[in-house]
């Protein structure tokens, strides 16, 4: 389908093609739409810092192995393996108030890890990564509040892709960064929150992250494979290391609770079970290609070309086969590419002003006036349906 690559001059990381990258500034695209909803502001940090901000916070001791280390001007740095630490250095810039939380710093990163070859995977396990992120500083008694908010955000992305979803609750392990009574906190109000919202759960003990407890979204696709993807990370740590805090209504500097989260989980690996769930017949808001049109003969180009640039006109993704080949190869090819629709144009369409239309998965065609589809596929794609 054209979509991505991968190659040896850079083992683990996507090449991404055009149409892999309309797949991926969608769900972009989807992701942001929902969080300026929920308040959130959209930050950026370096991809390559001081290895000093990762000894500050636990990461060099706890995940060295997995970070990629270079020295230059006489200073080691890394390419940045999570983007936790350095939110905290903008959110370190200003003193803030307890007004001012929560406050929701999401960020669309690239990471790296050094991941063996040896369990290079496709986009499923890969070195380079690309994370929707975001990391809510939050006061001790907003904390419940904001993981139901987290958990319904998380459930209504995956209705969107028909994912079946469970729950797990990954606890302290036996490397583990900060005081246990802290831990026993934060794992404490993820549980609460569960069972507020009647949510069902297995426990995994001794999997959390170093820094703190999880609850980890797993979801099944069409062939019943689970997969983890989306994480709610409670942190009573980061707000100790980086000696973060704000000023209560008291006056008093008091420290924040950090929730870490992912619904992605990271894009690579979204993308990658989205292929396979859809076996490449993507819903028609997310395929790179939502519709292709077939002129009959040469003589019907001219109004072909009209179709296209008015489906273009109005952001649908169309696309115009005009090679030198008859309407039965054609139509077999853009089946193939699986074309969600595909409009085929001959005389009796030009003359009024029409398309003959063939959906993908059903058998037989419909003649429908330009406007009346162009409608209909607007429609489909505003719903995601």
């Amino acid at each position: 389908m054209d979509l991505y690559s991968f190659h040896e001059i850079s083992p683990g990381a996507a090449f991404w093609h055009p149409k892999g990258m309309i797949i991926f500034k969608e769900l972009e695209k989807l992701i942001r739409e929902a969080l300026d909803k929920q308040d959130y502001q959209e930050i950026s940090t370096p991809i390559m810092v001081r290895k000093d901000l990762f000894e500050k916070s636990g990461h060099f001791k706890f995940f060295k192995e997995m970070m990629y280390s270079l020295k230059a001007d006489t200073q080691t740095f890394v390419l940045k393996p999570m983007n936790c630490p350095e939110s905290t250095i903008i959110y370190s810039s200003k003193v803030r108030s307890w007004r001012d939380l929560p406050l929701k710093f999401s960020e669309i990163g690239r990471l790296h890890r050094n991941e063996l070859s040896g369990v290079l995977n496709g986009l499923f396990r890969v070195r380079q990564i690309t994370m929707d992120d975001a990391h809510i500083y939050v006061r001790p008694n907003q904390l419940l509040e904001e993981i139901d908010r987290l958990i319904l955000l998380i459930n209504g992305f995956y209705k969107i892709f028909g994912f079946k979803t469970s729950y797990h609750l990954a606890t302290r392990p036996d490397k583990a960064m900060g005081d246990k009574e802290l831990w026993d906190k934060a794992e404490e109000a993820l549980a609460q929150a569960l069972k507020k919202n009647k949510i069902k759960y297995e426990l995994e003990p001794k999997e959390g992250a170093f820094y703190g407890p999880k609850i980890e979204i797993h979801v099944k696709d069409s062939l019943n494979r689970s997969w983890q993807l989306g994480t709610i990370q409670v942190d009573f740590n980061m707000a100790e290391k980086f000696n973060l805090g704000f000023v209560n209504q008291k006056g008093e500097k008091e420290k924040p609770v950090v929730i870490h989260r992912a619904v992605f989980g990271s894009f690579e690996r979204f993308i990658g079970i989205l292929v396979e769930n859809y076996q490449g017949a993507f819903p028609v808001w997310l395929s790179p290609v939502q519709v292709k049109i077939l002129p009959v003969g040469s003589r019907h180009e001219k109004y072909a070309k009209k179709v296209c640039a008015e489906l273009l006109k109005n952001n649908i993704r169309a696309e115009l086969d005009d090679a030198n080949e008859t309407i039965g190869k054609k139509i077999r090819e853009a089946e193939l590419e699986k074309i969600p629709y595909i409009l085929v144009v001959g005389d009796k369409e030009e003359k009024s002003s029409a398309v003959a239309v063939r959906q993908r998965g059903k058998t037989g065609i419909a003649t429908e006036k330009l406007e009346k589809f162009k409608s209909k596929i607007l429609s489909e794609i505003e719903k995601k349906s």
